[in-house]
C-alpha cells in the first residue's frame, strides 16, 4: 500500500511510501481523498518521510489534496520531505499553500 492514513477527531495524516509516480499516483489521490471525505479535517497533514522516489506527481498530489482540503476548510502540512524534495517542493510554489518541512534528521 502506497499510502497508511491515521485518522484523529480533526487531523488526517496520510504516511506516504515508496515512489510517487503518475503510475500509482491516481491510487494514493483516492485513498486520501477518500479520507477526507470521510473526516473532513481541520489539517491534512502529508508525511513523505517513507518516500524513496519522486517526480512532478508528488507535487500534483499536493496541490490536489489542497484544493480537497479547502473545500472542507482544512489545511494542509508536507512534512518530513527529504532535502531535494523539500527544494522541488520550494520551487514548485507549494509553500504558498501549504506548511513545508524537511526530515529533522537533515536539519543541520
Amino acid at each position: 500500500m502506497p499510502v497508511r492514513i491515521i485518522s484523529t477527531p480533526k487531523k488526517v495524516t496520510a504516511v506516504l511510501t515508496g515512489e510517487i509516480d503518475h503510475h500509482n499516483s491516481a491510487v494514493i489521490r483516492e485513498i486520501i481523498d477518500q479520507a477526507l471525505r470521510k473526516q473532513q479535517p481541520e489539517m491534512l497533514v502529508m508525511d513523505f518521510g517513507e518516500v524513496t522516489f519522486m517526480d512532478s506527481s508528488g507535487v500534483g498530489l499536493v496541490m490536489g489534496r489542497y484544493r480537497t482540503a479547502q473545500n472542507y476548510g482544512g489545511k494542509v502540512e508536507v512534512a518530513n520531505l527529504s532535502m531535494q524534495y523539500y527544494r522541488v517542493m520550494k520551487l514548485s510554489g507549494i509553500e504558498r499553500l501549504a506548511k513545508i518541512s524537511i526530515k529533522e534528521a537533515v536539519k543541520k
